[in-house]
C-alpha cells in the first residue's frame, strides 16, 4: 500500500462472488435490506425537490430500481456483484470506484453496502462529485453495535484467542463526520435498531449467507470448525427467551446529505448535527 491509498480491509473479489451467490435465493433473506430501503423511500418522499435522475448503489434485486421508477425516476443502477448488475441492467462497479460522470445524478441510494467498502470515505467523495448541485445522498448501512448475541457466542467459543469474524462496524457519529468531510452540506446521521428472534445460531448464519453479509475480510479468521460452532450455538442458545428464541440485533446507519448549492443554508459545523434525518428531510416552509 502506497502513502495515501486506504488499507484494503476487504476481500473485494469474495464481496462480489458472495452477492452473486446470495442472487438465486435473496428474496428469502431480504428483511434487512427491504427495511433500510422502505424507510429511505419514506424520507425521500418527505422531499418537495425534483430528483429525477436517481443512482441506486447497491442492487440485490429490483425492488429498488421498480419503486423508483413507479414514482417517475430516470434509474441507473449498480452492484458489486456482476450477477445483480446484470439482472437490474446495471453497471458492475465498487463504491470507492462509480464509473459514472462529475454531476451527472440528482439522487444517490446506496442501501445496504457502504459497511463493506474499503474507501468509505473516498466512496463518499465520488458521490458527492456525481451529484449535481443540491443533489441528495440518502444511505443506510449495518453499523457498530450489530449482532452482540453472535459476536458474544463467537468469543465465549473461542475463549482466548478468538479469531475476527465480524466485520469492523462504523458508529453513527463517524458516518456522520466522514459525510461533511465529504463535502456534503447539512450532513445528518441518525439510526435504528432491527430486533430479529433465532430459533438457532444457524438459522441466523443461514440469513447472513443469504444476504452476503458473511466475513470478507482480507484477514478473514480460518473457518470455524465444527466443535466451535457447536460451543457457539450453545452460547448463543443460553441466551433465548422463555420459548426458546433468542433476539439478535442490527444496528442500523442512515446518512442524508445534499451537494452544496449557493441556495442553501449555511451548513452547520462538522460532527454538530443532532438532529434526525427525518427532520432534516421535511420540507421547508
Amino acid at each position: 500500500m502506497t502513502e495515501g491509498q486506504s488499507p484494503h480491509i476487504f476481500d473485494s473479489k469474495a464481496r462480489a462472488l458472495r452477492r452473486d451467490r446470495a442472487a438465486k435465493d435473496f428474496a428469502n433473506h431480504d428483511f434487512l435490506y427491504r427495511h433500510m430501503l422502505d424507510e429511505l423511500l419514506d424520507r425521500l418522499g418527505d422531499v418537495q425537490r425534483d430528483l429525477s435522475d436517481v443512482l441506486v448503489v447497491g442492487c440485490p434485486d429490483s425492488h429498488a430500481r421498480d419503486r423508483l421508477i413507479a414514482m417517475g425516476k430516470r434509474v441507473t443502477c449498480t452492484d458489486a456483484g456482476f450477477a445483480n448488475a446484470l439482472a437490474t441492467g446495471g453497471v458492475q462497479a465498487e463504491e470507492d470506484a462509480l464509473p459514472f460522470a462529475d454531476a451527472s445524478h440528482d439522487l444517490i441510494i446506496a442501501c445496504g453496502t457502504l459497511d463493506s467498502v474499503n474507501d468509505l470515505p473516498g466512496a463518499l467523495i465520488l458521490m458527492n462529485r456525481i451529484l449535481r448541485p443540491d443533489g441528495l445522498l440518502l444511505a443506510a448501512f449495518t453499523g457498530a453495535g450489530s449482532l452482540p448475541r453472535l459476536r458474544a457466542a463467537l468469543l465465549a467459543a473461542e475463549g482466548d484467542r478468538p479469531g475476527q469474524h465480524i466485520h469492523p462496524q462504523v458508529d453513527v457519529r463517524a458516518a456522520g463526520d466522514l459525510l461533511g468531510r465529504a463535502g456534503f452540506a447539512m450532513p445528518v446521521a441518525d439510526g435504528d435498531t432491527l430486533t430479529v428472534r433465532y430459533g438457532s445460531m444457524f438459522r441466523l448464519l443461514d440469513d447472513l449467507r443469504g444476504m452476503a453479509a458473511t466475513n470478507i475480510l482480507v484477514s478473514r479468521a480460518p473457518r470455524l470448525t465444527r466443535d466451535i460452532l457447536g460451543k457457539a450455538a450453545a452460547h448463543f442458545a443460553a441466551a433465548a427467551d422463555p420459548d426458546g428464541k433468542t433476539s439478535e440485533s442490527f444496528a442500523i446507519t442512515y446518512l442524508s446529505g445534499w451537494k452544496p448549492d449557493p441556495s442553501q443554508a449555511k451548513p452547520a459545523r462538522r460532527g454538530s448535527a443532532t438532529v434526525s434525518l427525518a427532520q432534516a428531510l421535511r420540507p421547508k416552509p
